[in-house]
């Protein structure tokens, strides 16, 4: 208890003392924290800040990310009521000083969130007709649920969310090591898992009861419930990184697609939450900015926001945007992986798939070729516009295939989801490998452009979607692929001292633009 108390008073001090409020359009009430009652009696801490001008007025409800409280969205909410909303920011159950144990946005917290509108409407000056939910992670993921339980909720801001959670912890099959170990370590530190959670990462953790966590994690993913907010039909604003560890962006583009109400997607570099940091401690932040401008043209008659909602920031280039997402890619370029070369142990990416030949890699051994590590890798490459960098000779030949391109004449503008197929054989009946596709420059130096895992359970054919992508490989550079079989990010189902075997006929598909 003595560590929350602490770590709450290193909030509110933070935001006090870091944020730079805009001024505000319109007087506002100060900070009142406030009681809500949630289901079951459970008691949610929250804040209210609000316009005092006379009348009713759009609001927006702010569930905080996971580990954190309802000081997180402090000099948000000053800009938003200065907007002319009131704004409800409250602790979802079993985080810091809510009540009862944390629910993992399963039933109990959409039941929480309807009952916090519920208060909203009773006790502020809202018009029960322009409410809005939003927030980062956790709220994320809770706001868009909620969409789908509850009708009132007519625009949300999904910053950082997932709409997948089965994806988010087995993507390809493959378990996310770091990011599920990080929101553990949070919940332990301050807050209180349920025992349904805490069963659900142990199971997950040791690999057993796969079905059993998956079925807990659909329920808890707004994919599952896609008909129901379609037929709600509110306003979903989509805000999202490249590289985001916890939930990267080809759960939130395939979701994008099935909406059928007003929506946008915008996706920039950066790691989970890091692209919104700035607006949380009350900086100039364009993902807040694109938020305001959503719940305006969505809750208070404001301005449309455009004609094309797909928005993308490329890794290395300006701004774009797009009428859909299939737009973002205009073509798609085959590059058959050829057979290794004796002399640098390297083979050529591209041309039509060959057959005849074939590379083996230890299962336990891995190389520099890397995703990073969760938060920190991707998170840095935003601030310095600089993507993760190896050294493409250091990667060790005997553990790794590498196949590089010929060098182009002029850039190549790599727009959406690259996919690999690999010819799969080996001792072993299942295994993992990790696939990295990096821009290598003359003098070896190799820029990571995506990666992503993939677990199999039978020897065959392996299809990989790497994750989504924008990056401009730059004229007489080689786009390069590395397979090996370790990264730390993430669970590997190698057995130890085995062998897998790519052969011919394996190929990678790169979007184009």
């Amino acid at each position: 208890m003595l560590f929350r108390r602490f770590a709450l008073l290193l909030t509110v001090m933070a935001l006090a003392l870091t944020a730079a409020p805009a001024r505000a359009a319109e007087p506002v009430t100060g900070f009142r924290a406030v009681d809500i009652t949630g289901n079951g009696g459970v008691v949610l801490k929250a804040n209210v800040i609000a316009p005092t001008a006379s009348g009713r007025h759009p609001a927006v409800v702010l569930p905080s990310s996971w580990g954190l409280n309802d000081a997180e969205y402090l000099a948000q909410a000053k800009v938003l009521a200065g907007r002319g909303y009131v704004v409800v920011s409250y602790t979802p159950r079993g985080w810091w000083f809510s009540g009862g144990r944390i629910d993992t946005a399963g039933p109990k917290d959409m039941a929480d969130l309807s009952l916090v509108i519920d208060w909203t409407i009773a006790n502020t000056a809202t018009d029960p007709a322009r409410i809005g939910a939003a927030g980062i992670s956790y709220g994320a993921g809770i706001s868009l649920l909620g969409a789908a339980h509850d009708a009132r909720i007519r625009a949300v801001g999904v910053l950082s969310g997932w709409t997948d959670l089965v994806a988010s912890l087995y993507a390809d099959q493959t378990r996310h090591r770091q990011s599920s170990g990080l929101l553990q370590l949070a919940a332990q530190l301050v807050g209180r898992p349920s025992d349904e959670l805490t069963a659900m990462l142990a199971d997950f953790n040791a690999n057993r009861d796969v079905d059993r966590v998956m079925a807990w994690a659909r329920v808890r993913s707004a994919s599952t419930y896609l008909d129901r907010i379609n037929a709600n039909g509110p306003a979903v604003l989509i805000a999202n990184a490249w590289g985001d560890s916890f939930f990267p962006p080809n759960q939130l583009a395939g979701f994008y697609q099935g909406l059928t109400g007003p929506k946008r997607l915008e996706l920039r570099p950066g790691d989970h939450a890091i692209a919104e940091l700035t607006g949380v401690l009350g900086l100039p932040n364009e993902v807040w900015t694109s938020l305001y401008a959503w719940l305006d043209e969505h809750l208070d008659g404001g301005a449309p926001t455009g004609p094309n909602p797909v928005q993308v920031t490329p890794l290395n280039a300006a701004t774009e945007t797009y009428p859909s997402w299939p737009a973002l890619t205009g073509s798609t370029r085959r590059y058959g992986l050829g057979a290794i070369r004796t002399l640098d142990g390297t083979g050529l990416l591209g041309g039509n798939p060959s057959t005849g030949w074939s590379k083996t890699l230890p299962t336990d051994r891995d190389t520099v070729a890397a995703g990073g590590v969760v938060l920190l890798t991707n998170g840095a490459s935003a601030i310095t516009g600089q993507q993760p960098q190896i050294w493409l000779p250091f990667v060790d030949r005997s553990r790794a295939g590498v196949w590089a391109a010929e060098r182009p004449s002029s850039a190549q503008r790599i727009r959406g989801v690259p996919r690999a197929h690999l010819e799969i054989s080996g001792s072993a009946a299942g295994g993992t490998l990790v696939a990295y596709l990096y821009d290598l420059d003359p003098l070896g130096n190799a820029k990571l452009i995506t990666h992503a895992p993939a677990t199999w359970t039978a020897n065959g054919d392996v299809d990989l979607d790497l994750w989504a992508t924008a990056y401009d490989l730059p004229a007489g550079h080689s786009l390069t692929l590395v397979v090996d079989t370790v990264d730390p990010l993430y669970y590997d189902e190698n057995d130890p001292n085995e062998t897998i075997t790519i052969g011919g006929g394996s190929y990678l598909d790169i979007p184009l633009r």
